[in-house]
């Protein structure tokens, strides 16, 4: 007799069966407030696959008392959408729930908008993708986005164990997990690709054992094709960007053939590229930005099969180029600065004296313009008294920046370690 996946039989139906995602769902957080209080706006949950953003829409609908609908944009269309805009405007408020919202293009985008305004739909839209990228800005400005995150070990072992003892089907069964290390490995933070691999080691296991070695033989066994909606998605654009940092642009256009054959969107392999040509060149090699960005607007231009040549230029280029990630680490420090200081007061020279009261405060007061010196730089305090001398930025060690890093000496003769 068939039977529901194990991952659709053991999908949460209650924000108090929900795992992970406690930093929006946790007791007294922002949208755990709102469902609460049987309020929903309008929003965008973005995160990688099987992390829970179908299953929080579906337990946000049952909460808030309203009726939902779901569509697929990978199979839905304008048509689609009218029909539940048009069964709102009937029936009154609904929650419409679009999975991979940001394949529907501009125009299906543009059919949601009115509704969205005018409150005849709670839209909760899923996305594997930078809703900022591929969700065009009129319907983000409508919409809360919130960011989801792969689930911990913790609580992947804590669904495991649930599923093991509660699923109708499994808790029949003497099943014995000697190891989890290979099954939270292989699953890399998605409870959808836990679960159905546990059912698949439980159906195969000897004897009710489950250790490493079985779930390493059963992956062997497995090897799915690339699958651009979300299995190997995640794991090949990893070890693509991890090849290009790491300088090898063997490995980095051997990954790239695996996403283009898989049918991937080139402009999501560009993007990933501009990202790493700042994070992990930076100002070793300033040019990388640049080339990464016309990539971009390439290949958005032309499409396949042309523009793998182009993305082949870029990877090699970025592969080869030498590596730099203390812009990276630089703005990561000045965020945790400004989180743990606040808002400390911008020092008085520094600020703006554009009215004669603010002239009178001392405003801009003993402020030094820097082109009335010589090198066209005088040494003066930028930051605010209470971590004046704070040093965010340390160059990289690579031709570029030890230039940089020289210089840096020079003008500030020893006020920063650099």
């Amino acid at each position: 007799m068939s039977h529901k996946p194990l991952a659709e039989r053991m999908r949460p139906q209650t924000l108090e069966t929900y795992r992970g995602q406690t930093h929006l769902v946790g007791e007294g957080q922002l949208l755990w407030k709102l469902i609460e209080e049987r309020k929903c706006p309008s929003l965008i949950l973005w995160g990688p696959p099987g992390v829970g953003k179908t299953t929080l829409a579906k337990i946000i609908a049952k909460t808030v008392k309203v009726p939902f609908i779901q569509l697929s944009a990978i199979n839905s269309g304008v048509k689609d959408l009218r029909a539940a805009i048009q069964t709102a405007r009937k029936g009154g408020n609904i929650l419409l729930f679009i999975d991979e919202i940001h394949r529907f293009n501009k125009a299906q985008q543009d059919a949601l908008l009115g509704a969205v305004e005018e409150g005849i739909i709670t839209l909760i839209g899923a996305t594997t993708e930078n809703p900022s990228f591929e969700v065009i800005s009129a319907l983000l400005s409508r919409c809360q986005v919130y960011v989801l995150q792969p689930l911990t070990k913790a609580e992947l072992l804590e669904v495991v164990e649930t599923a093991l003892k509660e699923d109708a089907i499994l808790k029949k069964q003497d099943i014995r997990l000697q190891e989890t290390d290979a099954l939270l490995s292989y699953s890399g933070g998605d409870v959808r690709k836990l679960l159905n691999l546990l059912e698949l080691a439980v159906e195969v296991a000897k004897e009710g054992v489950i250790d490493n070695a079985l779930v390493e033989q059963i992956m062997q066994h497995n090897v799915a094709r690339y699958d651009k909606s979300g299995e190997q998605h995640y794991d090949i654009i990893s070890a693509f960007i991890k090849s290009i940092r790491g300088s090898d642009p063997n490995a980095a256009l051997y990954w790239m053939a695996r996403m283009i054959e898989g049918g991937e969107d080139p402009k999501f392999i560009a993007r990933r590229m501009l990202i790493l040509a700042s994070e992990d060149i930076g100002n070793a090699n300033p040019n990388a930005l640049l080339l990464a960005n016309a990539c971009f607007d390439a290949v958005t231009k032309i499409g396949y099969p042309e523009c793998r040549i182009i993305l082949s230029q870029t990877a090699i280029y970025l592969a080869t180029a030498p590596k730099s990630n203390a812009s990276y680490l630089a703005i990561d420090k000045a965020l945790a600065l400004v989180r743990k200081t606040g808002d400390l007061p911008v020092p008085l020279p520094l600020r703006n004296a554009s009215t004669s009261l603010m002239k009178e405060l001392d405003y801009g007061k003993d402020y030094q313009y820097t082109h009335d010196h010589s090198g066209n730089f005088i040494a003066q305090e930028y930051l605010p008294d209470a971590i004046k001398n704070t040093q965010l930025y340390d160059p990289g060690d690579n031709k570029r920046e030890n230039q940089s890093r020289e210089w840096l000496k020079y003008w500030w003769k020893g006020k920063y370690k650099y």
